[in-house]
């Protein structure tokens, strides 16, 4: 019978000190409250069931509560997971894409062979050199040769000269000759006459 009575004290205590509850009070404090709003029998506390039954309840939402926003903590750890999954997924293919364009750059296609950058310098400056090399010897070549070709047609152009005065003269000579023939011939012609 005690017990009953005192439960039914409990509640009542309970009951008034949880109509003035307020959203902002902790549960510990309404529990405080309650200890402290509750009376005193032969060295047993005396709670108001009402308020008991208030505290319950409130304690029950706030337990609710908490396990709704851990329910939805580990939805959003979940989608965040999900999420960082996809994006380490996304990140790896991205990494796969950069190095195969990094060694797409770094490489050159050159006659449907894949050179690297350092080998087609090579191979380009060599072609380079070699091509400036034969153009030198083909300017020195060719200079040797105008040296010649004009020393060829100065030497052409002095017998074209000597030649010139060669025949001049053969052809005074022959003239000369000819006439000399010719005195003789009258002067036989004139012997014989």
């Amino acid at each position: 019978m005690k017990k009953i009575l005192f439960a039914s004290l409990f509640l009542m205590s309970m009951t008034s000190g949880f109509a003035q509850i307020s959203s902002e009070t902790t549960i510990d404090e309404k529990f405080q409250e309650l200890i402290t709003n509750s009376n005193n029998f032969k060295g047993y506390k005396v709670v108001d069931t009402e308020e008991l039954t208030t505290l319950q309840n409130l304690t029950s939402n706030r337990i609710a509560e908490l396990k709704q926003e851990i329910a939805l903590s580990k939805e959003a750890t979940a989608a965040q997971e999900k999420k960082m999954a996809s994006l380490r997924a996304e990140m790896e293919s991205l990494e796969a894409n950069l190095a195969e364009i990094t060694m797409e750059k770094d490489n050159i296609d050159f006659l449907g062979m894949s050179l690297s950058k350092a080998t087609y310098n090579t191979v380009m400056w060599s072609v380079i050199g070699i091509l400036v090399a034969s153009l030198l010897l083909f300017v020195i070549r060719f200079r040797r040769s105008h040296i010649h070709t004009t020393e060829a047609r100065k030497n052409l152009a002095e017998l074209e000269k000597e030649f010139d005065a060669y025949r001049v003269k053969a052809l005074e000579k022959e003239q000369r000759l000819g006439r000399l023939l010719q005195d003789e011939k009258n002067k036989h012609l004139k012997v014989a006459k």
